[in-house]
């Protein structure tokens, strides 16, 4: 069953039950209300006849019994409104009756009577109004009145009345269920036309309801058959705010998502497709050097003094293609976090004076002087050969970027670790280059790609990851044309703990 019809049913389902059970309290109460009306009115009739036919001593004011003739003539009338009655009187003898119906009265009734309780029937069977049999009150005569089934229902009230405190009359006043059943056939028939109008409307408003909630659904439904066609430029309308309009919402999130690394994917793959045409040609010219070399060496092509000067140049290529190799082996292990991590706390300042004086002779080449600016102590909280490696590959950087300029390599103790600056005079960034020297495979001079160092441009993506590793920072800026300043912080032990609490947390 479709999903529509399935929520048409539901919706259906629960207005139904809604409009029967309204309907079933609407016609309980309505038939107490008619045979209370009804109850209320003969008490009304029962009062009057009372107070129409009393007859008083006026000289001892003591009742001396009812008058026949008022009686009379309140029974014609109250007989053309199918209405009858009949009195007793304290000894439970009938003294008047206006026709062949009255209510039988069992002892219990006579008891709550003499009590003064009005009594109520709704549904009574009537009783021949035998004054013999209702004066003896014998069960026997009570049974075979009620035996008679083929006398019609009344519903009656039942009423005694008292002077100075001493019973007088009971009044019981009845007229036939039969008029008060009219009215409620009549009324449920009404009932039953407003049911089947209300069932018509209940059908058309669950049609609408599922329908609106279905065209939603489908409307998902022709956007996830887009993205899975490959169009990740699908965005679902919010205009409510429940489940659904989440749902859109949360869609609308992942199209955005998937669209991001759709475009992420193909800027990586057009990087790689690069970065291969980048490595098959830093690979082809030293591979065919040496190629060109083994063979004149195989067939005695070189001259005997040239021979060591082959083997030199032989061995800087090798060097070359073994650098081009492991920047790809190190990127990978620590993207993958394949690497292990032994931090301690070190005095980062000799290290500074090391690089400085290992990569003077690689500076020297370009023309560049190297100044170390930092105090002769500043503790670090960091693995040491990946520190080594960070520093080592920042200020490489800076120097094959800069001529006949100045590279500044500074440190010093902060707050919660330790901060170090890297800056140099050479060509500068754009803010467009700045953006992606992170990323894997780029260059920012592709003019700079066949020097000996960094080939690859996995350097600065190498610095950035083992800096994230150790939940550190960095930052650059440039300044096109006149320099750029890499600025790296690493935390000290209890702040480095924190950020490595959080991180779990988060995962």
């Amino acid at each position: 069953m479709k999903l529509i019809y399935r929520q048409m049913l539901g919706f259906f389902a629960v207005i139904l039950t809604l409009i029967v059970i309204v309907g079933i309290m609407f016609i309980n109460v309505t038939n107490r209300m008619l045979y209370t009306n009804e109850w209320k009115q003969l008490q009304n009739y029962s009062d009057s006849l009372i107070e129409d036919s009393m007859r008083y001593d006026t000289s001892t004011q003591q009742f001396e019994g009812l008058t026949t003739m008022p009686l009379q003539n309140n029974a014609q009338l109250l007989q053309r409104q199918n209405v009858h009655f009949t009195i007793y009187n304290s000894k439970k003898k009938i003294t008047y009756s206006s026709s062949t119906y009255t209510a039988v009265l069992t002892k219990s009734d006579w008891k709550k009577l003499k009590a003064g309780e009005t009594l109520h029937k709704m549904m009574d069977r009537p009783a021949r109004p035998n004054a013999k049999n209702m004066s003896s009150g014998s069960k026997k005569n009570n049974k075979d009145t009620t035996k008679s089934t083929d006398r019609p229902l009344m519903t009656d009230v039942i009423r005694p009345y008292f002077y100075k405190g001493k019973l007088i009359a009971v009044v019981s006043i009845g007229s036939f269920v039969s008029d008060i059943q009219g009215n409620m056939a009549q009324i449920r028939e009404n009932l039953w036309i407003a049911f089947v109008v209300s069932s018509l409307v209940a059908l058309l408003l669950s049609y609408m309801l599922a329908r609106s909630t279905t065209r939603r659904i489908d409307k998902m439904r022709l956007a996830t058959h887009q993205i899975a066609q490959g169009n990740y430029d699908v965005n679902l309308e919010v205009k409510s705010h429940d489940e659904l309009s989440d749902l859109s919402e949360d869609f609308n999130k992942m199209a955005d998502s998937l669209q991001a690394s759709q475009e992420e994917i193909k800027r990586q793959e057009n990087r790689r497709r690069q970065f291969m045409a980048d490595a098959a040609h830093e690979m082809r010219t030293p591979l065919t050097t040496i190629n060109g070399l083994l063979e004149g060496l195989a067939y005695d092509a070189i001259p005997e003094e040239d021979k060591a000067n082959s083997i030199k140049l032989m061995q800087n290529d090798t060097k070359r293609l073994i650098r081009l190799v492991n920047d790809n082996l190190d990127y990978e292990k620590i993207r993958t976090n394949q690497i292990s991590m032994s931090r301690k706390v070190f005095n980062s300042a000799d290290v500074l004076h090391n690089l400085t004086t290992q990569l003077g002779k690689k500076a020297a080449t370009q023309n560049d002087e190297i100044k170390i600016e930092t105090p002769e102590t500043v503790m670090t909280y960091a693995d040491y050969d990946r520190f080594v490696q960070i520093l080592f590959n920042i200020i490489q950087n800076a120097i094959q970027f800069t001529e006949n300029g100045t590279i500044t390599v500074s440190g010093r103790q902060v707050d919660d670790g330790s901060e170090f600056k890297v800056s140099d005079t050479g060509i500068g960034m754009t803010e467009e280059q700045v953006k992606n020297i992170w990323e894997r495979f780029y260059k920012a001079d592709r003019s700079r790609m066949n020097t000996k160092y960094g080939e690859s441009g996995l350097g600065l993506a190498i610095v950035h990851q083992l800096i994230d590793l150790h939940g550190g920072t960095i930052n650059v800026e440039s300044d096109y044309g006149k320099g750029t300043t890499f600025t790296v912080f690493f935390p000290d032990r209890e702040h480095a703990k924190h950020q490595s609490i959080n991180d779990a947390e988060k995962e």
